[in-house]
C-alpha cells in the first residue's frame, strides 16, 4: 500500500492530522508527498523539520518539488527566472513577502536537493506533469493531452497534486493516428496502439483548513482510495474508494 500526499504548504496541524489516520491504515509500504511541501505558512520551518525526522513507526516520505518550491527558488535567485509574476499574479505582494519570510535560505537549499518525480513499477508519481510542475491535469483536461503526459514516461499510472482535486480519470485502450505533412506533401502516417491508462489527482493535504485529502493506492490490484480528514472544530476521517 502507497500513501500518497501533495499540498501541505507549510500546514502542521493538517500534516500532524493525516499522519495520525495513517497509523489507522494497515501494511503502508511508501509514504510519498509530491510536491508544495511548503507555501506561505509561518509554520513551514517546523513543519520541514517534522517532516525531516519522522517518528517511531513512520515511513520516512519521499519528497518532489513542487509549484511553491518552484516559486522559492526563483526568489531566492536559484530558479530558472529572476522574476515569479505567477506567484505575483495569482496571490499579490502579501504572499510574495510572507513566502520570503516562512521559508529560510538552509530550507530552500535542501528543497534543491529534492527529486522532480519517481517513477515506480508503472507508475508516474509527480506534482504537476511530465511537461512541468505548473500544469494542472483535472477531469476536464483533454484525453489526448493526458495521453501525452503519460506516454512521454511510458506510465500507465500518473499520479499528480497540482490541481488539489482527487479524481480517477481513466484511458481506455484503442489506437491513435498521426499524420506529417510535408513540404513536398508528401504524407506519412503513424499508429499509435493505446493500452488502458490513468491518471489519479491525488488531492491537497493542507490548503482548506480543517479539511485534508489524500490518497491510499495499492499496486498489486490498481485499487485507489481517496481520504478526507477533518481536524480542529471538526475531526474525524471518511473515505472511498475507486477500483
Amino acid at each position: 500500500m502507497w500513501v500518497i500526499l501533495s499540498g501541505i504548504e507549510g500546514n502542521l496541524a493538517a500534516y500532524e492530522a493525516v499522519m495520525a489516520d495513517i497509523k489507522r491504515q494497515r501494511y503502508v509500504d511508501a509514504l510519498y508527498i509530491l510536491g508544495d511541501l511548503v507555501g506561505p505558512n509561518k509554520e513551514c520551518e517546523k513543519l520541514v523539520e517534522r517532516v525531516k525526522s519522522p517518528r517511531r513507526g513512520e515511513l520516512e516520505p519521499m519528497i518532489c518539488k513542487g509549484w511553491w518550491e518552484e516559486q522559492c527558488f526563483i526568489l531566492h535567485g536559484l530558479g530558472p527566472t529572476g522574476e515569479a509574476p505567477d506567484l505575483l499574479e495569482k496571490y499579490g505582494g502579501d504572499t510574495v513577502e510572507m513566502l520570503w519570510e516562512c521559508v529560510s535560505r538552509p530550507t530552500v537549499q535542501w528543497l534543491r536537493n529534492l527529486d522532480f518525480g519517481f517513477f515506480e513499477l508503472d507508475c508516474l508519481l509527480i506534482h504537476g506533469s511530465t511537461v512541468g510542475v505548473s500544469e494542472e491535469l483535472t477531469p476536464e483536461t483533454p484525453p489526448i493531452q493526458m495521453l501525452d503526459r503519460l506516454s512521454r514516461m511510458q506510465a500507465n499510472n500518473l499520479f499528480c497534486g497540482r490541481s488539489g482535486l482527487t479524481f480517477q480519470y481513466q484511458l481506455q485502450g484503442g489506437s491513435v493516428t498521426s499524420e506529417i505533412t510535408t513540404l513536398d506533401r508528401q504524407i506519412s502516417s503513424q499508429i499509435m496502439t493505446v493500452t488502458p491508462r490513468q491518471v489519479i489527482g491525488v488531492g491537497n493535504v493542507g490548503r482548506t483548513p480543517g479539511q485534508a485529502t489524500y490518497t491510499i493506492y495499492n499496486p498489486n490490484n490498481n485499487k485507489v482510495e481517496f481520504k478526507t480528514v477533518y481536524y480542529g472544530n471538526s475531526k474525524g476521517f471518511k473515505g472511498h474508494e475507486s477500483k
